[in-house]
């Protein structure tokens, strides 16, 4: 299968672009820049030269030259929106496949660091976070999409973690570099649900191969809340573990950092594992605990005196 990537060089794209070309397929990513586009070709991957603004008819011209095509990409909300609906309008008639990555941002919501009840699966309803309206949009841009005789899907996976995250275990060790304490929000209850790259990658593909067009499929293996990640971390360390008011959170990890390591977002992967046969190998995202990430943080942890 031909297969373009619109965010090949991300974490979640690119992960998806180097299995799916170790599997034999023939993989295209959308390239922005010369360096980005050698290091596409050193991993087999053939670069677009093209990016989700001025040279957006590019990625649109190598979308209708694939079989399929991932959109991936981490771009701002008014690119993204332009992008999709070029994508959707392109493809209509075609009967070819786009998949679109969503996340667990849309279904977020707001407790300052306490436990939420509210979980999820792909069809249950929900108000979406005000921040992720756009993406939302996107995701009804794309399964409606369906009806204009494209193959297209959405998956929406939890917290994503595995070998270079920027996740919440690192974000956690990065407020120890910060406070001298690994910390947490107000209680440290609220719960994300949370998936290891592989299995995305492993979705993804099952998705390619049999999932129906208007697909919503979401991905999660298991939940961890934030402040046990915050004992497990500060355990590693030897240092000890803080509650942060939201005010404080800021000044560690910013504004919009506060607002992720505070919040809750549960699903349930119910369609994934009924319509295709999708279930988690790995559940368990203490393991992270103790990897290179912690040596980093030790580096950078303040000397107390």
């Amino acid at each position: 299968m031909d297969i373009f990537v619109i965010g090949a060089t991300g974490f979640v794209g690119g992960h998806l672009a180097r299995h799916l070309a170790a599997e034999g397929h023939t993989v295209t990513g959308l390239a922005r820049t010369g360096a980005a586009a050698a290091a596409l070709r050193a991993q087999g991957i053939t670069p677009v030269a093209a990016d989700l603004d001025a040279r957006r008819p590019a990625a649109v011209a190598a979308a209708l030259r694939a079989h399929a095509v991932v959109y991936a990409a981490q771009a701002a909300p008014e690119q993204e929106s332009a992008t999709v609906q070029d994508l959707v309008r392109a493809l209509a008639g075609t009967g070819r496949t786009l998949v679109f990555l969503s996340g667990r941002g849309v279904l977020m919501q707001r407790t300052a660091g306490a436990w939420s009840p509210d979980v999820f699966a792909e069809r249950d309803p929900f108000t979406p976070e005000p921040l992720a309206a756009f993406r939302k949009v996107a995701e009804d841009t794309v399964l409606a999409a369906a009806g204009d005789g494209v193959r297209s899907m959405v998956v929406r996976p939890g917290l994503i973690w595995g070998p270079g995250d920027h996740g919440h275990v690192s974000m956690v060790y990065r407020s120890v570099a910060t406070t001298g304490a690994a910390a947490y929000v107000g209680p440290g209850l609220n719960t994300y649900s949370h998936v290891h790259i592989d299995d995305v990658t492993r979705l993804f593909t099952l998705a390619l191969a049999g999932g129906r067009a208007g697909g919503l499929y979401h991905a999660v293996a298991g939940e961890t809340p934030n402040r046990w990640i915050a004992e497990r971390v500060a355990a590693d360390l030897g240092v000890a573990v803080r509650s942060l008011t939201p005010g404080e959170a800021a000044g560690v990890w910013g504004e919009f950092g506060a607002l992720i390591m505070a919040a809750s977002s549960r699903i349930r992967a119910v369609d994934s594992r009924r319509e295709l046969g999708w279930h988690p190998e790995r559940s368990d995202m203490l393991t992270m605990i103790g990897e290179a990430r912690a040596a980093r943080a030790e580096r950078l942890r303040p000397v107390r005196v």
